[in-house]
C-alpha cells in the first residue's frame, strides 16, 4: 500500500505544477489506480487520509474541469466518483484548441510587427512555426491513435 500512495502523492505533485492543487492531483492519481475504478467521497477521504470537506471541495472542482465524473450505482444511494472514460481523447482535444489559439496570437503578433526587423521578429515566428506544426500533426496523430486503439484494444 505504501508504494501506491507513494505514486499518488507523486501523481499530485505532477498535476500541481500544472496548476491544480495537490490534492485534486492525489484524487485523480486515486481514481487512476483505485479498485473499484469508482469510489464514494468516504473512500477517497480514508484512502488519502484527506478530510472530507477537502475531497468535496476538490471532486466538485474535478467535476467542473471535466476530469471526473458523479455516477450513481442501481440500488445504491451513495454518489460515487471516477475517471470520464473518454477523458484523455478529450484532454487531448482541447491541448490542440490551446496549439491553434497559440499559433493564432503568434500570427497576430507577426502582422503587428510586420515592419520591425527580422532580429525582432523571430521569438514570434520561433512560436508560429513550432505551434503551427503541432496544429497541423496533432489531428492525424489523434486520428491515427483512434483508429490504433479501436483494433488493439487496452494497452499493456
Amino acid at each position: 500500500m505504501d508504494e501506491i500512495l507513494h505514486y499518488v502523492e507523486e501523481y499530485g505533485i505532477c498535476l500541481e505544477t500544472s496548476g491544480l492543487p495537490r490534492m485534486a492531483g492525489r484524487i485523480l492519481g486515486w481514481l487512476l489506480i483505485c479498485t473499484p475504478p469508482y469510489q464514494t467521497s468516504d473512500q477517497v477521504a480514508e484512502a488519502l487520509d484527506a478530510s472530507k470537506g477537502t475531497v468535496s471541495t476538490m471532486t466538485r472542482m474535478l467535476i467542473q474541469l471535466g476530469l471526473i465524473e458523479k455516477i450513481g450505482l442501481p440500488g445504491e444511494r451513495r454518489d460515487y466518483f471516477r475517471i470520464r472514460p473518454d477523458l484523455w481523447e478529450q484532454l487531448m482535444t482541447q491541448h490542440l484548441s490551446e496549439i491553434s489559439q497559440m499559433r493564432n496570437m503568434a500570427e497576430r503578433g507577426l502582422v503587428l510587427m510586420q515592419h520591425a526587423p527580422q532580429a525582432d521578429r523571430q521569438r514570434l515566428s520561433q512560436m508560429y512555426d513550432m505551434y503551427s506544426f503541432f496544429e497541423q500533426e496533432l489531428p492525424g496523430l489523434l486520428e491515427r491513435y483512434r483508429r490504433e486503439k479501436s483494433f488493439s484494444g487496452n494497452s499493456l
